[in-house]
């Protein structure tokens, strides 16, 4: 059966395509391995949904080439999705630092994405499995519900974090079945684990949170840590997790919006522990005794030594943490890295040396930050390779 488009990968960027080249009036195929319809999209934001972010612009975004990401971005914004949410009688709200969320149920954005999928008159098969991609004059596809072809294929397939709800490889397969190089993968929006002896000194702390600025070189997240059984987490970590490498070090700031040394001075007369002390800021008593135990600084105010104060003063805006690794692709919300940028043209999504072949969403080396960015991404690629399949 011949289609003038076939999208593997009924996800939020597949779907977005799909919708957007059927109303071109192409003949549309959506195909997906899955039984269910968008399983990322309903388990994401809590079963609401962080379905985009208004301040989604090309520095949110991890890359090669954190540049090629302006053209889709700009052909469809935030506001074009809201726009589309609004038609659909879909409300929503402004959680935090414009992250946007359904207030009833991610399952309405599936159910909004479906209606358009059936309006532009998409074909869709779930619980199909794609043997082979070959290209002739079109491109053939054997799969377990028989043999297509079409004019113009898009691999919307995803990344490879959370296996659990049916994450694959198969769209970086085919990019180097086409020639198309896929740049390293990795974990990212992922908490971060701590070598053995920290582990065991922090674990104790498990579900203590505190507001940092958490950061790698230039890059800082200004947001919550959260302390876990295996190491940290919380949204200053998923950000930062983007950007570390293995064998870096993370820099905490605990105090971010106080002088340390200055606060330390005004309680230089103090016959409390510090860790008593540092309850005015908001610190559980536990933490306060596990942090200042690790720097030989639980002592009574008066008897913290200039010398020693500046150092503690120091690490509190400077606490250096070498992390062992990430809790992987389990527990990632998105796969850093991807197809090449290189490879791609950022007005169409097109593979560049293959025409008719497109790569959407996850599977591109295009990382968005926590808060809804990685779905504006999904969105917008998949309306330019909609309008161009």
């Amino acid at each position: 059966m011949h289609f003038d488009v076939i999208v593997i990968g009924a996800g939020a960027a597949g779907m977005m395509c799909a919708a957007t080249a059927g109303q071109r009036g192409r003949r549309v195929l959506l195909l997906d391995h899955a039984a269910k319809l968008a399983e990322k999209i309903r388990i994401s934001g809590g079963g609401r949904s962080n379905f985009t972010n208004v301040h989604a612009r090309h520095d949110c975004y991890v890359s090669e080439n954190p540049n090629f990401c302006r053209s889709a971005l700009a052909q469809y914004t935030p506001q074009h999705f809201i726009a589309l949410m609004e038609r659909h009688g879909i409300a929503y709200h402004e959680k935090k630092l414009g992250q946007l969320f359904c207030d009833d149920s991610s399952q309405q954005l599936i159910d909004m994405l479906d209606a358009e999928c059936r309006a532009a008159n998409v074909e869709r098969r779930m619980g199909v499995s794609v043997h082979q991609v070959g290209r002739n004059e079109a491109f053939q596809l054997e799969t377990s519900a028989g043999s297509f072809s079409c004019e113009s294929l898009v691999i919307a397939t995803g990344g490879l974090s959370i296996p659990q709800i049916g994450a694959t490889a198969f769209g970086y397969q085919i990019a180097e079945q086409f020639g198309l190089p896929v740049t390293r993968l990795d974990p990212a929006l992922v908490p971060l684990t701590f070598h053995v002896e920290d582990a065991a000194r922090f674990a104790p702390l498990a579900g203590v949170s505190l507001d940092t600025e958490v950061r790698i070189g230039k890059v800082r997240f200004r947001e919550n840590v959260l302390f876990t059984h295996k190491g940290l987490s919380g949204p200053a970590i998923l950000q930062i997790s983007s950007y570390w490498q293995p064998g870096q070090e993370i820099v905490i700031n605990l105090l971010p919006d106080l002088d340390a040394e200055a606060w330390l001075e005004e309680r230089a007369g103090s016959e409390q522990l510090l860790a008593n002390v540092m309850g005015e800021l908001g610190w559980p008593k536990r933490f306060a005794e596990a942090w200042l135990d690790g720097q030989g600084a639980n002592v009574r105010g008066k008897d913290l030594a200039p010398k020693k104060r500046r150092q503690l003063a120091e690490t509190l805006h400077n606490w250096r943490v070498l992390p062992n690794g990430t809790q992987g692709y389990k527990k990632a919300e998105v796969t850093r890295g991807g197809v090449s940028t290189k490879a791609l043209s950022s007005k169409t999504m097109m593979a560049n040396d293959v025409p008719g072949l497109f790569f959407i969403g996850e599977v591109v080396d295009i990382t968005g930050w926590l808060g809804g960015y990685n779905f504006q991404w999904a969105w917008s690629s998949g309306f330019v390779a909609g309008k161009n399949c």
